[in-house]
């Protein structure tokens, strides 16, 4: 299967041959016990994951971790860094400038007691940025309504101690609930009390080796009631829709609780555009990206929003949300960095199928720079959205359905944004977090994903890797378990092939005519194929 794009292809963490098995693949490759941990347990010698691809324009700022996986402490070097750019050698964090255009490679290496390992990064300075699909945490399904610098600070900390931030989870998100009145030098939005000081914060989250994030409208209001980029008037007064303050939910919450600013008529872009002062206020505060949320998504305000980010002085991942209309995929997919092609996902079967039905249509605009977002991946332990909460739940999400959601999503190089509490992270949701192989697939780009079979509620999704690999998805959205086959020749790949399964990191045998794989219902499978002899 060829390249796409070459010339943006993401490194693969497995591209060490594979060794060309003896044994042939069990027929029927059986389906795993439900409910099991099938990532094996962390190696304690250094390993190096994904993402080792990293966009950065001409002269912005570049932060960028090396991320590796092994016990701590570890040290770090890199060969040949280019001219601007510094790596500290106790945390892998790569800093600095580069202002000439241009692809910079350079290998790396991290070690510690039990052994070294090495590998290359690449740096493109260029006019894309979000070369990978994001990985990271965002606050709408876990603290929501109470969303607060403390527990923002806390959540930083826990996906570095937690390990997470070795496998690439490196956003820290605020959603919806931040905002406050305006002001400021900008008169831009500025953070309401639980939000003491945005710099601060901005600067321990990028001390930690992590990027930060922030959420906003164009409309005067946003879903949750809270005000947007638009304004009323040039003063950014939003007296004169906002209800009184006897009624407010929260002080600041000036449209009441979902779906208040709607009724009060906040769901709009009003007549004074304040997206550009907030822009500079973000680009100041020291944010990474932010996720821009209204509905129905257009394209002359979209791209009001990116020239207002481009013009802020700081590169700044933009995410629009909610329901891109499939109409203005072409534009929007120009425009952004991430869409949204769905509603809000909640943590059931049924919305887990019905936005997993619809991607395929999709895949054609997917690329580096430009990724599908079908919405936060659902696993842990979660919240309940537009709350203060403080204590969580597990999600609702079977654990066949959790490989189901992680294994689509990495497939289909959608976005790995989590949402769940990670100060109590159990070890079956760290496993299917932390799965280096599973996670290569979803940073590696060489082409999108494509569906190759469709038959008796199972369907199988094949995505490039390489000139001569691919990953294999097997989905089950049935009820029933099943037992899938796929002829070589439907895949257009020659016999016979090496296959690895991703979830168990365990070589699972040679191919020669078809796969034939078992599924539990709502589960899923996820294999690596290598034709090469």
């Amino acid at each position: 299967m060829t390249s796409f794009f070459p010339s943006l292809a993401c490194s693969v963490l497995f591209l060490a041959p594979m060794p060309v098995f003896s044994k042939e693949m069990p027929s029927p490759y059986p389906a795993p016990e439900s409910g099991l941990r099938l990532t094996p347990p962390e190696s304690p010698a250094p390993l190096l994951n994904e993402p080792r691809l990293f966009g950065a324009r001409p002269g912005s700022p570049i932060q960028f971790s090396v991320c590796a996986s092994g016990e701590r402490p570890m040290s770090f070097a890199a060969a040949k860094l280019p001219p601007g750019l510094k790596l500290d050698k106790e945390t892998g964090i790569i800093t600095g400038k580069i202002s000439r255009p241009g692809v910079y490679s350079f290998p790396v290496q991290a070690s510690n007691s039990h052994g070294k390992t090495q590998g290359t990064i690449t740096i493109r300075i260029g006019q894309e940025i979000c070369l990978t699909p994001p990985m990271g945490w965002s606050s709408w399904y876990s603290y929501s309504g109470g969303v607060s610098q403390e527990n923002i600070l806390k959540t930083a900390r826990l996906l570095v101690n937690s390990g997470l931030a070795r496998y690439g989870y490196s956003y820290v998100n605020i959603d919806d609930c931040w905002q406050g009145a305006r002001g400021g030098k900008y008169r831009a939005i500025q953070p309401n009390k639980r939000f003491p000081d945005m710099k601060a914060m901005c600067n321990e989250i990028h001390s930690l080796g992590l990027k930060a994030g922030i959420y906003s409208s164009p409309w005067m209001g946003t879903y949750a009631g809270y005000i947007g980029g638009s304004s009323p008037n040039p003063q950014g007064d939003y007296s004169s829709l906002a209800l009184p303050e006897n009624k407010r939910p929260q002080p600041d919450q000036l449209f009441g609780a979902c779906p208040g600013s709607k009724q009060l008529g906040a769901t709009k872009v009003g007549p004074v555009w304040m997206v550009t002062q907030d822009a500079r206020q973000w680009a100041e505060w020291g944010f990474d990206y932010v996720k821009m949320d209204w509905y129905l998504i257009d394209v002359p305000n979209t791209e009001r929003i990116a020239s207002d980010l481009k013009k802020s002085g700081r590169d700044i991942v933009l995410s629009v949300s909610n329901s891109t209309p499939f109409e203005i995929a072409g534009p929007i997919s120009k425009i952004t960095n991430v869409w949204r092609t769905t509603g809000d996902i909640e943590d059931h079967w049924g919305s887990l199928k019905k936005i997993a039905s619809s991607q395929g249509k999709w895949q054609p605009y997917t690329r580096p720079g430009h990724w599908n977002d079908p919405d936060m991946l659902q696993i842990g332990r979660l919240g309940k959205v537009g709350r203060a909460n403080t204590t969580f739940e597990p999600t609702r999400l079977t654990p066949d359905e959790q490989y189901f959601q992680m294994s689509f999503w990495s497939i289909m190089s959608a976005p790995l944004i989590i949402s769940c509490d990670l100060e109590h992270l159990d070890d079956f949701t760290r496993g299917l977090l932390c799965n280096r192989e599973v996670i290569a697939v979803n940073q590696t780009f060489y082409g999108p994903a494509e569906k190759v079979l469709s038959a008796n509620d199972c369907e199988v999704w094949v995505k490039p890797l390489d000139g001569t690999r691919c990953a294999i998805g097997f989905f089950n959205t049935g009820n029933q378990r099943r037992t899938v086959k796929v002829p070589l020749s439907l895949l257009k790949l020659k016999s016979p092939q090496n296959v690895r399964d991703l979830w168990k990191q365990e070589d699972a045998g040679t191919i020669r005519q078809e796969m034939n794989v078992e599924l539990n219902p709502h589960g899923a499978s996820l294999f690596l194929l290598d034709g090469k002899k």
